[in-house]
């Protein structure tokens, strides 16, 4: 029942797709970087109020139209979808720590996917009922920006999928961020 369900809503997603304006179909899901953003920070914490005018200015047009505007990339075109690097998952649009590699997994979905944050406070969650759905919005705990949805037919231990647009995260390989601590040190 699960599976059918997920299905559906796949074929529902994909529908609401094909429904976007042709600038947004030729979008291409490009990796972001934070060069030009003021407030990207991995390291801080706090809670960021950012006018929407500003993100414009600062983000990307395919990484403002999942953040902000609440869309949602194509299934499988996430260079993410299927990555297997060990580290960890940052929100693209401020930095904040999301996810770890060892709590992804491989839904079958289209896209990236997760069982349980770096923290309680990475994520937020709203009640979403667009597309004739009842479904949980995850946004990110520093900014606010859109990064996808959770359900509740994930593996254990938690029992969820938080299934994320990839185009709305960065990545950094563990040892990456192992190197830059020791450098930090010395």
């Amino acid at each position: 029942m699960k599976r059918l369900a997920a299905l559906i809503w796949t074929m529902l997603l994909l529908q609401a797709c094909n429904a976007q304006d042709e600038s947004a179909k030729k979008m291409h899901m490009k990796d972001t970087t934070q060069s030009g953003n003021p407030f990207y920070s991995r390291t801080d914490s706090s809670k960021l109020a950012v006018k929407e005018a500003e993100w414009k200015k600062i983000l990307s047009p395919e990484v403002y139209y999942i953040a902000r505007e609440k869309g949602t990339e194509r299934p499988w075109t996430s260079k993410y979808e299927a990555f297997k690097e060990v580290g960890t998952y940052y929100c693209a649009v401020c930095g904040n720590a999301l996810f770890k590699s060892d709590t992804k997994f491989d839904s079958g979905c289209g896209w990236p996917s997760f069982y349980e944050p770096v923290s309680k406070g990475s994520i937020i969650y709203l009640p979403d009922h667009s597309h004739g759905m009842d479904r949980t919005e995850v946004q990110c705990g520093r900014c606010k920006s859109h990064l996808g949805h959770v359900f509740e037919d994930g593996p254990p231990p938690t029992g969820l999928r938080y299934c994320i647009n990839g185009v709305v995260l960065d990545f950094e390989k563990a040892e990456a961020a192992a190197k830059k601590y020791k450098e930090g040190k010395e």
